[in-house]
């Protein structure tokens, strides 16, 4: 389908690119999206369908040995085994090559229910939960490909965090009294990691986005503003950690700063496995879905990022200097810098909004720049940032344009120019750039409920990557029309040429994406296949209504070796 002029800014504030900016948007002749779609009436199966012209290969799954020889897949899980194991909930991931055809996959694991990892909906006991436990976080496995087929290698570089790994804290907020709790205890692990980014430098960013589901009470709990602005309450998500661990529990007063240790960009050094995660306080503390790292002209490092939930904000950090000179200060330069906040304007510009404690907003509400960093949500509200539908995934694409991914929102009664729908239950992507100036031009790019015709149904868009040609590959998390599974898009940027290169199993939200830097091998994430429940899918096994079905990763091909996406 080629998407007209129309489609793509129905509803959304239409603007000239070429008065309002120092950048034209280039246009090319080459097809570069003319692979042949997955027809719709084949994407509702309980296995994956790809295009004719692709292959993929099963990878990785969630309860495999992290390296060869490694205790082996059981379920229900075992914390003591799982913490040498994939992880479930694989999401957003990154390659990085060691050699052709041989390199490192850092993949996060964002969640697995009770019932999907041990077997009961609530825990009986301590072990129980540490099990669970162990199976979230991320890890870092080396693959290698030979005539076509990739394999799982022993390595010396494989290594598993996960909620209960050392880590520790760099920025404005290390050290702060906000992080103490009077138990003392280590600052230990991360959870509900999400989507990613990677550094110029060459470190992994993972991302840490609905950790109030793991908290819970146990006794009388009554949320200060700031616990109910980022969703904590008594029962948490129904994981149950709080029964039988008390830094989970809401109500034990020794924890009472716990939950201010969750919520972070921690960077991840995949080539040393002996340097701790460092979670960087300088990007503000919400629900991130993403942290992508791109470099502005001036060699300063950008970081965009969305707050996945209802509402809430995209936001830009921005380095103090340009990144190689802060490291060759022995500086890292995602500890110094200014976090800003979005506000888009109707007319198609918009304002970066500082994020600084010396603001006259802040006045009287926040002491310290840790303590703002620590409710940047409250500070964003404060500011006047606008509300958005579920900031996800931010792609770095062609021609200056960052895209993001806008879910959806049922429960907007009020459209306004860069939310163009309410309610808005299929989500759309916005697409903006700034080059790190306080201003910015944007439009609505596509909204999803422009496509309900059939062959290129889509919604509810989620996991988003632009190539350098101007590609860029949409990935789905929610309900598809007419019972369609979730799916793997790919649209061309500059002619609106948009096909189906991928179509999940039941239950499932296709997720992660990264390649080789040849960009012959692309790397895509099935999450929660059949949301746990063999009666609906066991894939990636054969369909026997019994097996447990298991998160994977899936290794993309197009079968004449050509680019991934054309």
């Amino acid at each position: 389908m080629k998407i007209t002029r129309r489609k793509v800014l129905k509803g959304g504030a239409a603007l000239s690119l070429g008065a309002l900016s120092p950048y034209s948007v280039a246009t090319t002749d080459k097809v570069l999206v003319g692979f042949t779609p997955v027809p719709f009436a084949d994407g509702k199966g309980k296995m994956p369908v790809i295009s004719s012209d692709y292959e993929y290969q099963v990878l990785l799954s969630w309860g495999e040995p992290l390296e060869p020889g490694g205790p082996g897949y059981r379920w229900p899980a075992v914390a003591e085994a799982q913490q040498q194991q994939i992880g479930i909930g694989h999401d957003g991931m990154a390659y990085y090559s060691l050699a052709p055809g041989r390199g490192l996959l850092a993949i996060n694991h964002e969640y697995g229910t009770n019932p999907h990892v041990i077997g009961t909906r609530e825990p009986k006991s301590l072990d129980q939960v540490r099990a669970s436990q162990s199976a979230h976080g991320m890890s870092v496995v080396e693959i290698a490909e030979k005539d076509g087929v990739w394999s799982q290698q022993r390595s010396e570089y494989a290594r598993r965090v996960h909620v209960n790994s050392p880590v520790e804290f760099s920025g404005p907020v290390a050290g702060d009294q906000l992080l103490a709790n009077p138990a003392n205890n280590p600052y230990l692990g991360t959870i509900s990691n999400c989507s990613n980014g990677r550094t110029p430098w060459g470190t992994y960013l993972t991302c840490e986005e609905n950790f109030n589901l793991y908290f819970g009470s146990t006794g009388a709990f009554s949320p200060s503003e700031s616990q109910q602005r980022y969703g904590f309450n008594d029962s948490g998500g129904g994981y149950g950690w709080h029964l039988f661990d008390p830094r989970f529990d809401l109500s034990n007063r020794d924890y009472l700063n716990e939950g201010n240790r969750f919520g972070w960009v921690m960077e991840v050094d995949p080539m040393n496995p002996k340097a701790l995660p460092v979670k960087r306080t300088a990007l503000g503390r919400f629900k991130h879905e993403g942290a992508t790292v791109v470099e502005a002209d001036d060699g300063r490092v950008i970081v965009y990022m969305g707050d996945d939930s209802r509402f809430e904000f995209i936001y830009r950090f921005v380095s103090e200097k340009p990144w190689r000179q802060m490291r060759d200060e022995g500086r890292n330069p995602l500890d110094y810098g200014t976090l800003y906040v979005a506000k888009f304007l109707d007319s198609g510009v918009g304002e970066w909004l500082a994020l600084d404690v010396d603001r006259p907003e802040f006045v009287g509400r926040f002491d310290t720049q840790a303590e703002l960093l620590v409710n940047a949500r409250i500070a964003a509200t404060l500011v006047g940032a606008t509300p958005m539908d579920r900031p996800e995934w931010i792609a770095d694409g062609a021609n200056g344009f960052m895209y993001c991914a806008l879910t959806n929102n049922d429960r907007r009664k009020v459209p306004n120019a860069p939310n163009p729908q309410a309610p808005n239950p299929y989500g759309h992507i916005i697409r903006f750039r700034d080059n790190g100036g306080q201003r910015f031009i944007w439009e609505i790019f596509m909204q999803a409920s422009g496509y309900f015709d059939g062959e290129n149904s889509f919604s509810c868009p989620d996991g988003l990557w632009a190539d350098p040609d101007g590609r860029l590959f949409i990935e789905t998390d929610g309900d598809q029309r007419d019972g369609l599974n979730d799916q793997l898009i790919v649209v061309d940027t500059h002619s609106g040429e948009m096909r189906r290169l991928l179509t999940g199993v039941p239950g499932c939200e296709t997720t992660g994406i990264t390649t080789t830097p040849d960009r012959r091998t692309l790397f895509v994430n099935i999450q929660h296949p059949g949301k746990g429940d063999p009666a609906v899918t066991n894939f990636p096994h054969p369909v026997d209504g019994v097996t447990i079905p298991r998160d994977c990763t899936l290794a993309i091909r197009r079968k004449d070796g050509g680019l991934v996406g054309s």
